[in-house]
């Protein structure tokens, strides 16, 4: 009984060291990563001929800055911003032009073991995507509108010290537009990128 009582007594201290700690850590993290884009690269047939995937949208390496706040410690809310990045089209391997597309993103994040040497997180959220710069065939073809999409994501966080971590992070976005040619739609581009991220974090 006396070894219990004492067992609970080492408790109750390291619990009153360790609560001032977790108290005073900020709920803000910021994270800078280099991220690659990997279109999905899915469209519907063009023109009805039953012939679909034949546009390609141009994979490549982007830097990103996304900011979080700890709502407590399991939950966060994270945006993502990077700036307008520009992407080749192609259809049958042959360019037919470029467009920009800016994809701020939110999401919400539960973190499994906040506070570990080891942090894995799983999120889901929404993007908005915004379409600029469209030249496609010239000028002939246009993208008919902006995106609204679903986000889903999972990383983990691996401190290096109180402050800093290192950031391995996978994201599947949602960013589809039509394709209209002389007003009339050709076929619906589905980006669909899967966003792999590797950065540091640090925890104010």
């Amino acid at each position: 009984m006396k070894g219990m009582i004492a067992a609970l007594g080492v408790c109750a201290g390291m619990a009153a060291v360790s609560a001032p700690a977790l108290a005073q850590e900020s709920p803000w993290l910021v994270r800078v990563r280099a991220l690659h884009i990997d279109p999905a690269d899915k469209s519907d047939p063009l023109g009805g001929t039953g012939a679909g995937d034949r546009l390609h949208v141009s994979d490549k390496w982007i830097p990103e800055v996304d900011i979080a706040y700890f709502l407590t410690p399991n939950w966060a809310a994270e945006l993502i911003l990077t700036y307008p990045q520009k992407h080749t089209v192609t259809l049958d391997g042959a360019a037919i032009g470029t467009f920009k597309h800016l994809p701020p993103t939110l999401t919400a994040q539960y973190h499994f073991l906040p506070g570990a040497g080891i942090d894995p997180y799983v999120g889901a959220g929404v993007n908005y995507t915004l379409m600029s710069k469209v030249n496609l065939l010239n000028g002939a073809a246009r993208l008919e509108h902006d995106s609204v999409g679903l986000a889903l994501q999972a990383g983990v966080d691996v401190r290096i010290d109180d402050r800093w971590s290192v950031n391995l992070d996978v994201k599947k976005v949602q960013i589809r537009s039509d394709v209209e040619i002389a007003g009339a739609r050709v076929t619906r581009v589905k980006v669909d990128p899967v966003l792999l991220g590797v950065g540091l974090g640090y925890r104010f």
